[in-house]
């Protein structure tokens, strides 16, 4: 995996809370270059990398910041350059806004939280055909059907976008976090009881239910790294 220039497009709001490039790190097996554009970060030449990860956020992709909306634009144009990218839950909202636009994404009306078993119909080149289980933190979700391009691969009884590829590119979003361990999503969930408390309920009872984790995102990213680019 030599060959792969990894790019981490590090999307969090605050470091103490969630530290993405961390996580990505820890399944690629090496530390990835990254941008934290979020705290004002240039981005590089859209055509510099050959693979990019496009982070989680506790923002919502419904209500986005100037930065969020140059980052969009960024993702386009890498992608039509030929990088392979993969984006997890914000992240994967965020290429379906890049390329299809802001009608793409949606407030979700189920939103889920905690560890959930994922139903893959596709693997796509990329996820495992028997599904994963994994952690799984979301308001906001990718809207079926947005573009003819964009290919379901996955979903979960209330999410039928939960994996997705962009037609027969190496382009892929996964709404939940496969990146992130046991001990750091139950972290997360406990933390957000505190900071959003009109949704505790939501983070209760995702701490009350069952923790499986399949640990599939090492071989995730190994495939994701074996893919692509495009030629540009």
């Amino acid at each position: 995996m030599e060959h792969a220039r990894l790019l981490v497009l590090d999307n969090a709001l605050d470091h103490d809370y969630y530290r993405p490039v961390e996580h990505w790190a820890a399944a690629a097996g090496f530390a990835p270059e990254a941008i934290h554009a979020a705290g004002g970060q240039a981005l590089p030449d859209p055509s510099s990398h050959s693979h990019v990860i496009v982070s989680g956020s506790e923002g919502s992709i419904t209500e986005r910041a100037a930065w969020a909306e140059d980052e969009a634009r960024w993702l386009a144009e890498a992608i039509r350059a030929g990088a392979a990218v993969l984006g997890s839950c914000w992240g994967h909202q965020l290429i379906a806004l890049a390329l299809a636009g802001p009608g793409a994404v949606r407030r979700s009306a189920t939103p889920e939280f905690g560890w959930l078993a994922v139903l893959v119909d596709d693997p796509g080149g990329l996820l495992p055909g028997a599904g994963f289980s994994s952690f799984a933190s979301h308001f906001d979700e990718v809207v079926p059907g947005c573009h003819p391009d964009c290919r379901a691969l996955a979903s979960t009884p209330a999410c039928r976008v939960q994996a997705m590829r962009w037609s027969e590119q190496p382009v892929w979003g996964i709404q939940a976090h496969p990146e992130v361990d046991a001990d750091t999503g139950r972290g997360f969930l406990e933390g957000a009881r505190h900071r959003w408390p009109q949704h505790a309920a939501l983070f209760e009872a995702g701490l009350a239910g069952p923790v499986v984790d399949t640990g599939s995102v090492r071989s995730l990213v190994s495939r994701f790294l074996r893919a692509g680019p495009l030629a540009g």
